[in-house]
């Protein structure tokens, strides 16, 4: 079972065409690696799956329905949520606050209970409270509860961001380049927290990644985008042995007899 579709899917900026004809599938409880030189059209593929840019042509398919032109909250909403390539966190606030924030989008009480402070408020509150602790434990931020975020070293910046996407309770996470600026140690210890999240959760996730190691490390299938088009899909063995993808994306050419 399917839980995207990106179906001939092209996405035109003026004259420009940033994603050209592109079709794939990401199978439930997946994980889907994308991956292409600079500009080859990889964040432009997230911004349009988010809602953040609309479609020039082609559908998108998330759990079999379409949603081609909805809301980008809309789209969170409804299962799908995803980090960024320059991390976006609320500087000033703490990791347990970063956290605690986004947690309330699954509030249902009303400002009345709020300002009642009743027991539908307080049985709430208190659920998102544990929800937040559970999400640094599992994120290893626990020792960074009170630090503000702008404090954090880089790694936790980005697990931090990890964290307050999966408050949000997705079905799809959408991961942009989530070890750029670690070093090898904590690319590895991120490899195993992408695997862990997978299982723990249930969910199917996307990878914008350069780190070679860490897509053929935890990706079910790859797909190379070039240009703004598909170059090539499949497994990590098949990625690494085709020589269009070799020429492109490692700079290497085919020798000719």
């Amino acid at each position: 079972m399917n839980i995207l579709e990106f179906k001939n899917v092209t996405k035109n900026f003026g004259g420009l065409t940033a994603v050209g004809n592109v079709s794939f599938e990401v199978e439930k409880d997946s994980i889907f690696g994308l991956i292409g030189p600079n500009g080859a059209g990889k964040t432009t593929i997230f911004n349009l799956i988010t809602g953040i840019y609309k479609i020039s042509q082609g559908e998108i398919y998330f759990q079999n329905h379409s949603i081609h032109g909805l809301q980008p909250y809309k789209i969170a909403q409804g299962g799908i949520t995803r980090t960024f390539q320059n991390i976006r966190l609320f500087k000033k606030l703490t990791t347990y606050e970063n956290i605690l924030t986004a947690c309330h989008d699954n509030a249902n009480y009303g400002i009345l209970d709020t300002m009642l402070r009743n027991a539908k408020y307080k049985e709430q509150e208190a659920k998102l409270h544990i929800k937040a602790q559970e999400l640094m434990e599992i994120l290893g931020l626990s020792s960074q509860k009170d630090i503000i975020a702008s404090n954090l070293p880089y790694g936790m910046q980005r697990r931090l961001e990890i964290a307050r996407a999966l408050a949000l309770n997705p079905s799809l996470l959408l991961l942009d380049e989530p070890a750029a600026g670690m070093n090898p140690d904590e690319t590895i210890k991120l490899m195993e927290l992408i695997k862990e999240i997978r299982t723990r959760f249930g969910l199917s996730i996307v990878v914008i990644e350069h780190h070679m190691d860490l897509i053929m490390g935890i990706c079910d299938r790859i797909m190379v985008l070039n240009f703004g088009r598909k170059l090539a899909d499949g497994i990590a063995q098949e990625i690494q042995e085709n020589p269009k993808v070799r020429e492109a994306y490692l700079g290497e050419e085919e020798e000719h007899c």
